[in-house]
């Protein structure tokens, strides 16, 4: 009888330290929920425009997004952002909606005035922002592109929708 008194007391011990210490195991699923990216989207900045990458002159693919947040727009290329490596690769605003469509294969080649310079790449992938210059009226541009400027050679182009 001692044995079987001292057993389920030893039974309930494990039980009881068992189910005390399981809500210490990780962290729940309501502080997980409250850090996706939507609610960090919505809380701070305003989606002005989207697109997907279509390869020119070398396979680019990948969104891209125009986002403005307090006051300055940026261009955001997203996490699935891919394009080979080259010489002197900018990211430039084009006039054209299709800039792939409307320049001539091989190298996509564009002239000088239908489009502005934002900044060199920093990397051929992966997620990246750049500034907009205030004085740039977004209005007047209907892509974003990816181009070489040492051999005139658009590697990719994304047109932006609202």
């Amino acid at each position: 009888m001692k044995h079987l008194v001292a057993s389920s007391f030893v039974i309930l011990l494990l039980t009881t330290g068992c189910a005390v210490r399981s809500p210490r195991s990780g962290p729940s699923p309501s502080s997980v929920e409250t850090q996706t990216p939507t609610q960090e989207l919505s809380q701070g900045f305003q989606v002005v425009a989207s697109g997907s990458f279509v390869s020119g002159e070398h396979p680019t693919q990948g969104s891209v997004r125009i986002l403005e947040e307090n006051g300055q727009r940026y261009i955001e290329l997203g996490n699935d952002f891919q394009t080979n490596r080259g010489p002197d690769l900018f990211v430039i605003l084009h006039r054209s909606p299709d800039v792939i469509g409307t320049t001539v294969a091989p190298t996509h080649s564009i002239n000088e005035g239908e489009y502005v310079t934002i900044a060199p790449l920093e990397s051929v992938n992966g997620q990246q922002r750049y500034p907009i210059p205030i004085e740039v009226n977004l209005a007047d541009y209907q892509s974003v592109a990816i181009w070489c400027r040492q051999f005139n050679a658009t590697f990719g182009a994304a047109s932006l929708q609202s």
